[in-house]
């Protein structure tokens, strides 16, 4: 017969503002950057993912983000490592981001795609993970962008590709 550990269990609570608050039409009315400065202002709610994830540092500027987050044992995967999907969803978002910063008034975008290379692991000691996305090449339908994520010591961990396709928001 086999006995159960006792298994030490940590809790997190955290909250987020809906996405529906943020008028979408005003938002359509500024450019991409002018609309991810003032989500880093904090005159537009950012999006719930940010504290899902816990994400402490948010700066945009024109073709170029910088997202920080902490590496904390809530981003583990089984084997005790920050998930590749936290790690990719960090890479995704400042890829991302980056093309965001580059939209007209009026103009949306979505992920295409993602290519991420891992380049070593990533725990609580990797401390406050720095990732920045830049945009490659902007055309009228498609943009190419990377991203870089660092440790606190600055080693690379990981890398991204990124295609996103750009069109014009319905009415």
């Amino acid at each position: 017969m086999t006995q159960t550990q006792p298994f030490r269990t940590e809790s997190r609570t955290f909250s987020w503002t809906s996405p529906g608050q943020a008028d979408l039409a005003a938002l359509l009315e500024l450019d991409g950057l002018a609309q991810l400065e003032a989500m880093a202002e904090g005159t537009v709610p950012p999006p719930p993912i940010m504290d899902t994830l816990g994400i402490t540092g948010f700066r945009p500027e024109a073709g170029r983000v910088v997202v920080e987050m902490p590496a904390e044992e809530f981003h583990y995967n089984p084997l005790g490592g920050v998930h590749g999907g936290v790690i990719s969803t960090l890479l995704d978002t400042a890829a991302a981001c980056a093309v965001h910063t580059t939209l007209a008034p009026g103009e949306l975008y979505t992920s295409v795609d993602l290519t991420v290379k891992f380049l070593r692991p990533v725990t609580v000691e990797s401390g406050l993970l720095t990732c920045e996305g830049t945009v490659i090449q902007r055309g009228r339908r498609t943009a190419l962008a990377q991203s870089q994520l660092a440790d606190e010591r600055g080693r690379l961990v990981a890398h991204a590709t990124s295609t996103c396709m750009i069109f014009p928001a319905v009415a």
